[in-house]
């Protein structure tokens, strides 16, 4: 009965055997009882079933690596080896897409954002209108040597240029 109940479910029926042993172990369901008798047994034989099940594919997955062109399913393998391939490099595609996607969000929720007071400024302003800081315009250049300067710094640290006025 115990092979009628769980054995046709694969992983599940392994799960329902762990759980209907846990009822037994946990006192619930008591084992001198016919029925906790019968779901000591059903959750042992789903146990030893797993356990069989894992050690073939195991002997399987051995078999198959020592000499791959002697089985006739081959083909099959490495086309199913391409298409888990092919799904990867899609789902790598879209987590890149949502990736960048959360990045402009994060980027367009930060633009007018004052570094001092976490105000957040309305698009065109140069000052925060809540404590008045300047607020950063983008990346800016010394006029000197042309390299690239944090927002409000008056001295250029490649070429000691003053900055601004």
């Amino acid at each position: 009965m115990g092979n009628e109940m769980f054995g046709g479910l694969g992983n599940l029926g392994g799960a329902l055997g762990g759980l209907m042993g846990g009822l037994v172990k946990s006192g619930l369901v008591p084992k001198d009882t016919p029925e906790g008798k019968l779901l000591a047994a059903q959750t042992e034989l789903a146990d030893f079933q797993k356990q069989e099940s894992e050690l073939l594919l195991e002997i399987g997955r051995l078999a198959y690596q020592r000499d791959p062109s002697a089985w006739p399913q081959d083909a099959k393998l490495r086309l199913i080896r391409d298409n888990i391939a092919a799904a990867q490099a899609t789902m790598d595609e879209a987590k890149a897409a949502q990736e960048q996607a959360e990045a402009a969000k994060r980027a367009g929720n930060e633009k007018g954002r004052c570094p001092g007071c976490g105000f957040k400024n309305p698009e065109g302003v140069k000052f925060c209108q809540e404590c008045g800081t300047q607020l950063a315009t983008g990346p800016k250049h010394c006029t000197s040597c042309g390299a690239e300067l944090a927002p409000g710094i008056r001295f250029c640290g490649e070429c000691g240029a003053k900055q601004g006025g």
